[in-house]
């Protein structure tokens, strides 16, 4: 059976993805940090009572020795990696004399060097049979930095830059590269808590719902090579830009 990853999945768009993705039939492969794996464990679980097929792995994404174990042990045990899909946000928020350097790095561990591993692990074994799809999670972050934003912004320049040279190095030989901007605030946990009209906003369609970014991910690994789309912003129709 043909496996997907997500690599940072939650409650939020990486479990969307993951939904998405089982629903076409493919067994999927989560992860998020070992700390999380009782709340990705539910998740897989939520996955297989639907009637898909998932499994939870405990990984630091910004572990060399721990991406290379983990997509060996998918490829061997679970089946052929065709999609593989990186979603770390890592947003934070400090002004440029309140953002230490450890906050800098971890942040950009996060969000830009752990984006690195996964697709170069996931073209190494996608290479081979000459087709697959790698899609990376974006942010407006990823196009402009804004005030407070200095180590996120940077980090997702970064994965941009990591993504489009990944698209024209590895697009010739068969493999999907894309990049998705995602610009403006997601239903989820973090948006129920801060925003006190998100029920009515959702309601307008003005606030981002993660089954309907979920499938454009779906959308993007259909492509037929002949029209790939490498970069795809998402945003509410109310939203500013």
């Amino acid at each position: 059976m043909a496996a997907c990853l997500v690599v940072g999945a939650g409650d939020g768009v990486g479990g969307a993805i993951a939904r998405a993705f089982a629903a076409q039939g493919m067994e999927v492969c989560i992860t998020r940090r070992a700390r999380n794996l009782e709340q990705l464990e539910e998740l897989a679980q939520s996955i297989r009572d639907g009637g898909g097929k998932a499994r939870a792995y405990g990984v630091d994404a910004r572990s060399e020795e721990e991406m290379i174990a983990l997509v060996d042990k998918i490829e061997a045990e679970v089946g052929p990696l065709e999609v593989v899909v990186f979603n770390i946000g890592a947003n934070v928020r400090f002004s440029l004399t309140d953002t230490t350097s450890r906050v800098f790095h971890k942040v950009w561990e996060m969000a830009c060097f752990a984006g690195f591993l996964t697709g170069r692990e996931a073209a190494r074994v996608m290479l081979p049979r000459g087709r697959g799809t790698i899609l990376f999670t974006g942010a407006s972050a990823s196009l402009r930095g804004r005030q407070g934003f200095s180590a996120f912004a940077a980090a997702k320049h970064g994965l941009r830059a990591l993504a489009q040279s990944a698209a024209r190095e590895l697009g010739p030989q068969g493999i999907h590269v894309a990049h998705v901007v995602v610009d403006g605030s997601i239903d989820g946990v973090f948006s129920r808590a801060n925003i006190p009209d998100l029920e009515a906003r959702l309601e307008g369609d003005s606030i981002l719902k993660p089954d309907e970014i979920a499938s454009n991910y779906v959308w993007l690994h259909k492509q037929q090579r002949s029209a790939w789309t490498h970069e795809l912003d998402l945003r509410p129709w109310t939203e500013t830009w």
